[in-house]
């Protein structure tokens, strides 16, 4: 039964996030039952395309990249693949129509982290929009579960929310992006003179991105507004945990959000969200 198969897809997803993300996964958690597979899917895909840029390096990136362009798009158009988080992810993407502009954007990002590239502000912009923005947009086409008058009155701000937790992460992850990978996102700025100067002017960018995110989540539906507000709390603790660290600690370590931490505020965020106090 071709059934059979498809649930063993949409557990793969699941796997596959709980295992790379269990901040995530927690935020997943919080959504509607019947939208959680699908956003699990996406990021499932999402997940092994960048896998594929970031650590397969004893092995021609490219070509890989290449063939999972290639298996996706074949994917979509005869509805099932052979490997399972393309069967999940051709799933969601033809039950909510998902256009495939936005998965090609997704790829032309990925496809940008094959080689060190020295970002402008175009270039960085372009980047963002494709590996943070059209994601948010994947999962926004879900959460608003066929209502297109609500996906284009929030998308902006679904896209300024991708924004932001991609930026998080780029300061997030500077130690093992630029002395593991080569890569600086951040345009204009030269990692041997990155100064808390420097760090500050990126901060005030995300925080505005962070503003107009949430008031989209606000007019969210209640199936997906909390899990989008749980993932929100989650990335703006650990923004602000960053914004009290030095531009040196930051180049020298992964800030971390501990375990226990993070249920503390997914327990407060459920209480806001019991009192509509969002």
């Amino acid at each position: 039964m071709k059934a059979l198969f498809d649930n063993v897809s949409f557990e793969t997803s699941r796997k596959t996030t709980k295992t790379y993300s269990t901040s995530f996964s927690l935020g997943i958690r919080f959504l509607d039952k019947a939208l959680r597979k699908h956003v699990y899917s996406i990021y499932g895909y999402v997940r092994f395309a960048d896998e594929i840029v970031d650590t397969f390096h004893e092995h021609d990136k490219e070509a890989l990249l290449n063939e999972f362009e290639e298996d996706t798009f074949k994917a979509l158009e005869r509805g099932i693949s052979t490997n399972p988080i393309l069967n999940a992810f051709q799933h969601t993407v033809n039950e909510f129509k998902i256009d495939h502009e936005l998965i090609q954007t997704f790829l032309n990002s990925m496809r940008m982290d094959l080689n060190p590239v020295d970002y402008s502000q175009e270039a960085y912009k372009t980047y963002i929009l494709g590996s943070a923005e059209v994601v948010g947009l994947m999962c926004l086409r879900v959460f608003c579960y066929g209502d297109d008058a609500l996906y284009q009155k929030t998308k902006e701000q679904a896209m300024s929310l991708g924004s932001a937790f991609q930026k998080i992460n780029f300061l997030r992850d500077l130690k093992d992006d630029y002395h593991s990978l080569g890569r600086t996102y951040f345009p204009g700025v030269d990692m041997t003179e990155f100064n808390d100067t420097i760090k500050a002017e990126i901060e005030k960018d995300i925080e505005k991105d962070f503003a107009e995110g949430y008031k989209g989540i606000i007019q969210l539906p209640k199936s997906s507004r909390f899990g989008v507000y749980v993932a929100y709390v989650y990335y703006y603790r650990l923004f602000k945990k960053i914004t009290h660290l030095s531009s040196q600690d930051i180049l020298s370590r992964r800030v971390r959000i501990p375990n226990k931490k993070k249920y503390t505020l997914f327990l407060s965020s459920y209480v806001k969200h019991s009192f509509n106090m969002l």
